[in-house]
């Protein structure tokens, strides 16, 4: 660890990738921590306290408390999530973006493309909700026509300004940046959450925070182990060699499939699901008819419920692990690709059979995956029952997101020291 330590600052532009990926993130605090004008500070923290199922608590997390403070970041990088997930569905229901996402770096880059455009009215369209619902709450009592104006134009502008900073960090610095901004604002926010939960628990429940301790100490450890884990696949290729001797020995290699191809990706889409139903109903709550209210109410409720909650968090996270996968590993065309490099699996004949067994042995390792996933997911809801330690809840899932971004920016450092150390050979 310390070799690897020394070898990146002994590699100038290696070390200029890290220190740029730091600066970035220190600018992302300091946008974290401008607040909005006109705030009942007391009001907002009503609103938060009283939120079922501390979702927005959650979201408040996410974004290092910007939610908690009504900072101009509350948003985050949300409306870019939200985007992503639009275009990787029509990217699958649209035969032309699906064309393009086969064209290499060029037509992933066009559909990034499309994901920021979509990004904007999305970041317009929750920013006004947001505002809607806090004036609802009397978070801002006294903002007129050009105030709301001025509010969404500044919370559409950060939010796209840390779009651009995740991925000026993708591309000049070290790790994936908008999962890096996420994490980020996970660690920023838990030194307020252990304060919060050493004010609230009395003297007796010291043990079950011992006890929460260690059982989140073993669910680090297993985080690494599943997201470490991968299945080989034998792969045969044809050498062949240029000249009047051509030889046909074969040359074996592997495809390793990970069992958790997604990594982070679906417990992140799954909570931008929950946040909504939560959203709308808290809107709803001042309407003046009184169907809506009496229909918001059942909504809170329903989400409110931890039983019912855990098993749309289950459902959601199970779902989007299989649905991202197959958008990282597309059987046909792995074998597509296999069958043009003269590579086949032995055993297996190439074409349609070698598509066949890759699907059927990526649904094998992903089921594991996602019931690993799903499971690490909801274990805190019920840990929360049982210890009764309720703002911990968060932390069960912060500590999931935080070891895969800090596993899957370690494995990109890694990436690029054996790419020097093979460079200087």
């Amino acid at each position: 660890m310390l070799q690897s330590f020394l070898q990146v600052f002994r590699s100038p532009d290696l070390r200029s990738k890290v220190f740029f990926t730091l600066a970035i993130l220190v600018l992302v605090r300091i946008v974290a921590h401008i607040p909005l004008p006109q705030i009942d500070r007391a009001q907002l923290e009503t609103f938060l306290n009283q939120s079922e199922n501390q979702i927005f608590g959650v979201l408040s997390l996410f974004t290092g408390g910007a939610l908690a403070q009504l900072s101009i970041s509350l948003m985050g990088v949300g409306p870019y999530i939200t985007a992503s997930i639009i275009i990787q569905v029509l990217t699958k229901a649209i035969p032309t973006w699906e064309a393009l996402s086969k064209e290499g770096g060029s037509g992933r880059e066009k559909l990034n493309r499309y994901t920021r455009y979509v990004s904007v009215p999305l970041a317009v369209i929750q920013g006004y909700a947001m505002i809607s619902l806090l004036r609802s709450q009397n978070v801002f009592p006294a903002l007129d026509g050009i105030d709301i104006l001025l509010v969404l134009t500044a919370l559409t502008v950060t939010s796209v300004f840390l779009m651009w900073l995740g991925e000026l960090i993708s591309e000049k610095g070290i790790g994936n940046g908008i999962s890096l901004i996420i994490a980020l604002g996970i660690v920023a926010g838990l030194p307020q959450q252990v304060a919060n939960v050493a004010t609230t628990v009395e003297a007796s429940s010291y043990l079950n925070i011992v006890i929460f301790g260690a059982i989140a100490l073993l669910t680090v450890m297993v985080v690494i182990m599943v997201n470490e884990a991968e299945r080989k696949i034998p792969i045969t290729y044809a050498k062949r060699q240029a000249g009047p001797v051509r030889s046909s020995a074969p040359v074996d290699s592997y495809l390793p499939l990970r069992v958790n191809t997604a990594g982070v990706i679906p417990i992140i889409f799954a909570l931008s699901f929950l946040t909504f139903p939560e959203v709308v109903a808290r809107f709803l709550s001042t309407a003046r008819s009184e169907w809506l209210v009496n229909f918001s109410n059942s909504i809170t409720a329903f989400v409110g419920n931890d039983i019912y909650y855990a098993i749309m968090y289950a459902v959601l996270v199970f779902a989007f692990t299989f649905f991202y996968t197959y958008i990282v590993l597309e059987p046909t065309q792995l074998a597509e690709n296999l069958q043009k490099q003269s590579g086949f699996i032995p055993g297996v004949r190439p074409g349609s059979e070698t598509t066949t067994f890759l699907r059927y042995t990526i649904s094998r390792i992903t089921v594991i995956g996602a019931i690993f996933l799903a499971a690490i997911a909801v274990l805190p809801i019920f840990l929360e029952n049982s210890l009764s330690i309720p703002s911990l809840v968060i932390g069960g899932t912060s500590v999931l997101i935080v070891v895969s971004v800090v596993i899957d920016t370690n494995r990109q450092l890694s990436g690029q020291l054996s790419l020097r150390r093979y460079d200087s050979l």
